[in-house]
């Protein structure tokens, strides 16, 4: 259940990221795997607009075509769209703009699941929960969600929903994985108390749950670090809105916090091999075991990678395999604190802590 919509969604949601430009450009491949989901009984697809710049949001509208009305289609809208700079963010203007973008390319004429893709400290959440309602009301978007907002803002989100009847927020979308855990501490109780449903990216922790990560070994080329960062600069594009901008070279093992995980990779691999459980089928697993979770979105850039992740569904980890996964990381810890998805602006800039200067333009 999506939290307390009655809408029901499959357990695992294929993620349209890797769809277009920034990763697999042959679109006959990413329908042959959007198909292959759906005929596995997958009812539920992750998009955005800046994905690709759009043409994410056009592959999923020709994988629908003839099964629309069955398939539960989300889409974001947040990061620029354009070099205007009303052209992002979560404005009241934009994101009735936005929208209509994202129905001209997905080829519908509704949204189940519209979220706005990270929190806006420029906006008011008056002024985008107003918006959502509006696009709610003209009929474009069924239901309104956010993304990687943490405990405070989606409980500030359910008190302006409710102080001026504007739509409430009905799920969030953070980053969840046996290596990235600090959204147990609160954010995930507090979806729990607001009835939000919850659909985590990256359960496989961007590759490294994968059980391709092994100590002794050379780490694997990453075509994620490929598609967003080498191949845009090459060919003087900008680049995609991914997290590898930030973390670095995930190829590179002399970094420490590369050095960390794959320690911690290592030994996930072995309690895998000890249950006799696919390292991909226990880290899908341990997500969808928690209660707060709804589904956990998966980016296969290939059919085989597909195929090799739709079994998780059917595993139950037992209470041992869980305590030795706590053992490894503990309840509530991010290996590597610069993947939980959202810092805030008051940490991450600088003019915000220092009295008298303004923020640079």
């Amino acid at each position: 259940m999506l939290g307390q919509t009655g809408v029901q969604v499959s357990a695992l949601c294929p993620g349209a990221m890797n769809f277009g430009s920034f990763a697999n450009r042959d679109h006959d491949d990413c329908l042959r795997i959007m198909h292959a989901a759906f005929d596995a009984g997958v009812n539920f697809v992750d998009t955005a607009d800046v994905y690709s710049q759009g043409e994410s949001e056009e592959i999923v509208a020709a994988a629908v075509k003839g099964r629309r009305d069955k398939i539960v289609i989300a889409t974001k809208q947040f990061h620029p769209m354009g070099p205007d700079v009303n052209q992002h963010g979560s404005s009241r203007r934009w994101i009735n703009d936005a929208v209509d973008g994202s129905l001209r390319r997905l080829g519908t004429d509704h949204i189940d699941l519209y979220q706005v893709h990270r929190p806006d400290d420029l906006t008011s959440l008056e002024e985008t929960l107003a918006g959502l309602s509006d696009v709610v009301r003209a009929g474009k978007v069924r239901m309104v969600g956010c993304c990687t907002y943490p405990a405070h803002l989606q409980a500030e989100a359910r008190w302006v929903s409710e102080r001026w009847g504007y739509e409430r927020l009905v799920c969030n979308q953070p980053p969840y994985s046996i290596l990235v855990r600090g959204i147990e501490r609160d954010s995930l109780p507090t979806s729990q108390r607001y009835g939000m449903g919850v659909i985590c990216w990256s359960p496989l922790a961007s590759g490294w749950l994968t059980g391709r990560y092994r100590m002794g070994q050379a780490l694997p080329d990453s075509p994620r670090w490929d598609a967003e960062i080498n191949r845009p600069r090459k060919e003087g594009l900008t680049a995609s809105p991914g997290s590898y901008r930030v973390l670095g070279d995930p190829t590179n093992p002399d970094t420490p916090v590369n050095a960390r995980k794959l320690e911690t990779a290592e030994a996930l691999c072995r309690v895998a091999d000890d249950a006799g459980i696919p390292m991909t089928h226990m880290a899908l697993a341990f997500v969808l075991a928690h209660p707060a979770i709804t589904s956990a979105i998966v980016g296969p850039r290939t059919l085989e990678q597909l195929q090799g992740q739709l079994g998780a569904v059917t595993v139950r980890l037992s209470d041992d395999v869980l305590d030795a996964i706590d053992g490894i990381v503990a309840p509530g810890t991010d290996v590597n604190p610069a993947e939980a998805g959202y810092a805030p602006p008051a940490l991450t800039e600088a003019w915000r802590r220092r009295r008298g200067r303004g923020r640079p333009y």
